[in-house]
């Protein structure tokens, strides 16, 4: 038990902070702050409707949490896998050391910066939360 304590930590925080999401909705004013980049331009930054797709997804509504931001959805998906493998390999006592390597730095900047441009297009505005 001993060995995955601190994965079994993670998630704990993780099922803390969707839990709270899932009893506060963000979908009513006031209970969380705005995007400041939304706020001041008009302009949705690749985080926008986060919390309101972490909501859809604690409720089990996943159309309605990718229709807020389909990035997030495939975030929590790519946490989900990443912390089975962790705790998988954490449970036989084998060390878990990811290394992102330039190239997949540079595609996963790429991809965010590129969704956050596409949301505010015409062409991407089903991307739009």
């Amino acid at each position: 038990m001993r060995r995955v304590a601190v994965p079994l930590g993670v998630l704990g925080g993780v099922v803390g902070a969707f839990g709270w999401v899932a009893a506060v909705d963000p979908n009513t004013p006031g209970h969380y702050p705005v995007c400041p980049l939304l706020h001041y331009t008009g302009l949705y930054c690749p985080g926008c409707g986060g919390l309101r797709s972490a909501y859809a997804v604690a409720h089990g509504h996943l159309r309605t949490a990718l229709g807020c931001n389909a990035l997030a959805v495939a975030a929590y998906v790519l946490f989900a896998v990443v912390w089975a493998v962790w705790c998988g390999r954490s449970l036989r006592g084998r060390p878990f050391a990811p290394q992102l390597g330039r190239s997949h730095r540079w595609a996963l900047w790429a991809a965010l910066i590129g969704f956050g441009v596409v949301r505010n297009l015409p062409f991407g505005a089903a991307l739009a939360p």
